[in-house]
Parts: C-alpha cells; sequence; structure tokens
C-alpha cells in the first residue's frame, strides 16, 4: 500500500480535498506531442462534458431574446394604434371648434 501523504491518496484526511491538477502553459515548457494530444482529448472530453448545460442555457437566452424583441414589437403595433386613435379625437375637436366659433360667428 501506499504511504500515506504520498500522492497516492485520493483524498487529503486532513482538508476533504482531492489533489488538483497544476496549471501549465503549453508554450512556455516543452511538452512532448502525446502530452499535448492528451491535453486535447482532455479538453474535448471537458467540453462534451458541459455541451449539453450550455445548450440549454444558450436556447433559454434565445427564448427570452426573442420574447423581448416580439414584445417591443408589438408593443410598437399598439402604439401605433393608439396615434391613429389620437388622431381621430384630434379631428373630432377640430370639427367641434370650427361648429363653435360658426355659431358665435352666425347669429
Amino acid at each position: 500500500m501506499a504511504a500515506s501523504g504520498a500522492g497516492g491518496d485520493p483524498l487529503n484526511p486532513s482538508s476533504g480535498k482531492g489533489p488538483v491538477a497544476q496549471r501549465i502553459d503549453p508554450t512556455r515548457e516543452k511538452l512532448t506531442p502525446s502530452q499535448l494530444h492528451f491535453m486535447r482529448q482532455v479538453e474535448l472530453a471537458q467540453w462534451q462534458k458541459t455541451l449539453p448545460q450550455r445548450r440549454t442555457r444558450n436556447i433559454v437566452t434565445g427564448l427570452g431574446i426573442g420574447a423581448l424583441v416580439l414584445a417591443i414589437y408589438g408593443y410598437t403595433f399598439y402604439s401605433v394604434s393608439q396615434e391613429r386613435f389620437l388622431d381621430e379625437l384630434e379631428d373630432e375637436a377640430r370639427a367641434a371648434r370650427a361648429r363653435a366659433t360658426a355659431r358665435a360667428s352666425g347669429p
């Protein structure tokens, strides 16, 4: 069996945490092609592992943005229809003013 603390323990009993991989910069350190290939494989596996979660988030974000766009588009149509209503009121007000001036100047 491996000695305690010799790096073979999957769990550190004092902190309860497992070993953490050391970060390296492949451009500064000389790595063999097999090491670079292994790094790419691990990165691809991690990417594929998080793909469904990212896909779900992207779909939810897209639906949210689409709903916002449709809401703004609908509100714009609603506002334009209100402006037409206000134009009709303005025409009625002009007609009423014209009648009032005609009555005042008539007899």
